[in-house]
């Protein structure tokens, strides 16, 4: 009677070996050669895409970031709990090269949508032919 539990659990230990059998797969040869990967551009960190509102910039978008990034200070707040990310601002450039309507749209905490909304109204743009309501991200990283 003691025999009949330890074989029902080899016989069910010997059914789910396959079961539990670790598969591997072996890529296939071929002659042809692998193909190349194109190496990945350095973009920066602070700005993926093309602001648009750059090109009113004196310098264009990396002037425009140089300066932001120059001027930013961390939060103390911020910096304590080791926050980062990024922060949205969005504002209207005006056809005489002024800032209306700014305000953070999205904001980490800590100190930062304050500090971005500061910097962003130290930026000096020309004067473009027309309005132009756009948002600018800045990110803050340790």
């Amino acid at each position: 009677m003691k025999k009949l539990p330890f074989l029902l659990g080899i016989g069910l230990l010997a059914l789910s070996a396959p079961a539990m059998a670790q598969k591997t797969k072996t890529p296939a040869k071929t002659d042809a050669p692998a193909p190349e990967v194109a190496p990945e551009q350095d973009a920066p960190a602070h700005a993926p895409k093309a602001i648009p509102v750059a090109e009113y910039y004196e310098g264009g978008q990396e002037a425009m970031y140089s300066f932001i990034y120059q001027e930013l200070k961390y939060p103390i707040l911020a910096k304590r709990n080791r926050i980062q990310g990024q922060c949205i601002v969005s504002f209207t450039l005006n056809t005489d090269g002024t800032l209306s309507g700014i305000k953070l749209v999205k904001g980490i905490g800590g100190g930062c949508g304050e500090e971005a909304l500061r910097v962003v109204r130290l930026l000096k743009f020309k004067k473009p032919d027309y309005a132009i309501l756009t948002s600018l991200p800045i990110t803050f990283k340790l």
